[in-house]
């Protein structure tokens, strides 16, 4: 719901639970009020700056306003405010001040589209529309500040339109989505999340003082270098309790967000396009729109945030025919062969798929082309017939043979030299003509700036994506940008090339989802290189990393968890050693993990024994029967680990069903402490006046992992490793303990309940619990 108060010229934008206010004031400048909790009225009178004078050496206006103190819903240059500007732009005599001031609004139920860019959507009575429109009288330039309610997910999106309506073109230099201004009456910490391949998403926490603390990606892509998704939150704010914003941007280039703190205690958040790699002519009559921020504000905690920017997500964000369905249980052939793939491998590899119970089998890289390493063949999207002699009709019929769905990579925004289309188009890839071009993984971008390059992706994709039986396609994007130079644009347009980049990808995907609705998307680059809002306009998921080790994949889910729902990460089982760090972590770890998102498996099968092959057809049954909480359920961090700390050894994290009827949580010991067989788990989300019953799945362990402790019971001598151990091993099993606890559901958020107790080296029963290094479990709360 958003109100125009006329007697103080006061908006207020509200959701369920937040208020958003400002105010128009006497001189024209748009005045931001408040962002927060819902109040019971309105905030002018007690909200709006008293300032009287002019302070020191700063600037005022002839209407005795002081920009440079006064919290605004945007900022400009020149004028005194010497923060961090939410536009700059260079008129046509050289000079970059503008004064926008309010000229008009416009409220309306529903909202308007965003031309070129992916935005949130939903039906017109979940949203209400704000439009301000401010003016430089001297320039032309008009402004549009568009604001959008979500109710039921409190959140306020945001974008901006300017167009030029004066004679001359002016070069925009800096344009944000989004300003947040107020002040900074307690400390505050701005938390980022990023990192690098196979490290994405790790949590970074910022204090916030007189300065500018920036996160930010000039990749090309949103990047895992730093994620567009941050949070600012009052310093000792924690799960449950604390007063946090939350933000992100539906964009997958490069981006920029800042949180500045200035002289005078105010603190100024601005989100958007990087202006470090941004410019853009506006010509005179042409508008220019930002990408949409998204920003939600909880007082209670980061759980608060998780919660509105997870339900936002689901109902607004991810769309078409995936957007509400269970996702299939995969498995990828990528870690099991790498680029040594052909019909026969693959079809064993399916065929084991099938015995445990996976539904959609994926034939990752090197099936076209003459690819046989990643030197060579992107951009032939064609079937290497030596190894698929049938094409990929002939191997989708078989794997749909199996009862299996079929699934393929690609990389369609790629090119290498070593190429027929290359040879063919070289003006197509992207390079500065007279310099040598930077290499990453051996290939260049294709141009998306160029019509001639979209086209042929677009048609390409749509000839292989109707070969056979396609049902899943994995998109991937496996460099970042350098070299930034479109042979279409003028000189004068060079500067644009990012965000031209950005909109040719989404006017590639925009096409291919409409023509493939039912085909499932899911992203890639990388691993999580372009893991954002924009990507999942399009696809319903994203791999969130090529880092499969449970260890890392624990913290980096968890730092996704934060800003994004388990619905949208894509997660898999692999072998050990992990391919990425060469840990060693238990099958049963690696799956209690991997289960929390889109489950999938990225491992050899035909090399797995008997036991391990049980052990995986188990886990697939059971996150078949409990997919819907695990995939859609309600997702609670409850602690977060940092290993070698005795109070931080562990990851707890658990995810509930909407009816309140289930929940399974995660109990994961990064390391094994001696004497500390102690283990308590606290729940979040369960129903508090339920009646559930917690059950562990019941596992039973190889004696191998007592190694010669075996010697104790056995009336003969064990050597580990020898012939007898490993015939002892296949017959006799160490069960694992069982858990039964009945409890309401306030008990179990409250108080928490005692685990059964860990091998400490002193004794060991059926009730004894077998954890080891990087030991876990998985819980199940069943309501009456």
């Amino acid at each position: 719901m958003i109100r125009y108060i006329e007697e103080s010229r006061e908006f207020s934008l509200e959701t369920e639970t937040t208020q958003y206010c400002m105010c128009i004031r006497p001189d024209g400048h748009l005045e931001h009020l408040y962002y927060g909790m819902r109040t019971s009225g309105d905030l002018w009178e007690t909200a709006r700056d008293r300032s009287l004078f002019e302070t020191g050496n700063a600037i005022v206006t002839c209407d005795a306003v002081c920009l440079e103190s006064l919290a605004q819903e945007m900022s400009s240059c020149g004028r005194g405010d010497v923060g961090d500007p939410f536009v700059q732009a260079v008129h046509s005599d050289g000079s970059s001040t503008c004064d926008f001031l309010y000229e008009s609004h416009e409220i309306k139920s529903g909202r308007d589209d965003i031309s070129g860019l992916p935005s949130a959507y939903g039906a017109e009575n979940e949203m209400t529309q704000l439009t301000v429109t401010l003016r430089d009288a001297v320039s032309g330039l008009r402004l549009e500040l568009i604001y959008v309610t979500f109710d039921g997910c409190d959140v306020i999106t945001r974008s901006a339109r300017l167009t030029n309506n004066g004679e001359d073109p002016v070069r925009l230099l800096k344009m944000m989505s989004m300003q947040l201004d107020m002040r900074a009456y307690d400390d505050f910490d701005m938390i980022c999340f990023g990192g690098a391949w196979a490290r994405e998403m790790h949590r970074h926490d910022h204090p916030l003082s007189q300065g500018r603390v920036v996160n930010s990606s000039s990749t090309g892509t949103s990047g895992s270098r730093a994620n567009p998704f941050f949070m600012v939150a009052e310093r000792g704010s924690g799960e449950e309790h604390g007063s946090c914003y939350g933000f992100n941007l539906i964009y997958s280039g490069d981006h920029y967000e800042a949180c500045e703190i200035n002289s005078y205690g105010r603190m100024r958040i601005v989100a958007g396009i990087n202006p470090d790699t941004f410019g853009w002519k506006l010509e005179s009559g042409e508008t220019f729109q930002t990408p949409e921020a998204v920003m939600t504000y909880s007082g209670a905690g980061f759980s608060g945030i998780s919660r509105h920017m997870h339900r936002f997500v689901r109902r607004h964000i991810v769309r078409g025919y995936w957007a509400d369905r269970e996702r299939p249980v995969l498995l990828n052939s990528w870690e099991a062969a790498y680029f040594d793939i052909d019909e026969k491998k693959l079809l064993k590899l399916a065929k084991k798929a099938k015995e445990c119970g996976m539904e959609l089998f994926v034939m990752d890289d090197g099936w076209f082309g003459h690819r046989n390493d990643d030197t060579s063949s992107l951009g032939d999207w064609y079937e290497n017939t030596a190894k698929l002699p049938g094409g990929i009709e002939r191997l989708s019929e078989k794997v749909n043979a199996l009862g299996l769905e079929f699934g393929i990579w690609v990389e369609p925004e790629m090119v290498n030299e070593d190429s027929d289309l290359y040879r063919a188009h070289p003006d197509w890839a992207v390079q500065i003509p007279g310099r040598q071009q930077a290499l990453g993984r051996h290939q260049m971008l294709l141009d998306l700036t160029n019509a001639d390059v979209r086209d042929y992706i677009v048609e390409t994709m749509t000839k292989l994506f109707s070969k056979g039986h396609i049902s899943y396609v994995k998109w991937d994007m496996n460099r970042i940008m350098s070299d930034r130079y479109g042979k279409v644009l003028p000189v004068d347009r060079q500067c644009e090339f990012g965000h031209r980049y950005v909109l040719g990808l989404y006017e590639v995907m925009a096409q291919l989802v409409s023509r493939f609705p039912k085909i499932l998307f899911e992203g890639c680059a990388a691993g999580g290189n372009r893991f954002d809002l924009g990507m999942l306009c399009y696809m319903p998921q994203i791999w969130a990393s090529d880092d499969t080790d449970a260890r890392e994949r624990a913290q980096i889910q968890t730092g996704y968890s934060y800003g994004y729902p388990m619905s949208v990460v894509s997660s898999h089982v692999s072998g050990c050693p992990n391919h990425q760090t060469l840990r060693v972590t238990p099958l049963e770890t690696r799956f209690n993990v991997a289960a929390f998102g889109v489950l999938g498996y990225e491992c050899n099968l035909c090399d797995m024994d008997k036991r391990e092959l049980d052990a995986v057809r188990a886990q697939v049954l059971f996150y078949k029967e409990h997919r819907r909480t695990l995939q859609f359920g309600g997702y609670h961090r409850i602690k977060s680990g940092k290993s070698g700390d005795l109070m931080r050894n562990v990851y707890q994290f658990m995810t509930t069903s909407e009816d309140g009827k289930e929940g399974l949580a995660c109990y994961y010991e990064q390391q094994s402490l001696p004497n500390y067989t102690y283990k308590h788990m606290r729940t979040a989300g369960l129903d508090a006046d339920r009646m559930y019953t917690m059950t562990n799945r019941e596992l039973t362990y190889n004696i191998k992992m007592m190694g010669d402790l075996i010697n104790t019971v056995t009336p003969v001598h064990v050597r580990p490793g020898s012939v007898t151990q490993e015939a002892i091993s296949r017959f006799a099993k160490l069960n694992g303990e069982r858990e039964s606890v009945r409890a309401y559901g306030s008990v179990f958020n409250l108080a928490g309940v005692n685990l059964a107790p860990g091998f400490a080296g002193t004794g060991y029963n059926d009730q004894t619990a077998l954890w080891g290094e990087h030991g876990s479990r998985l819980y199940l709360f069943t309501g009456e």
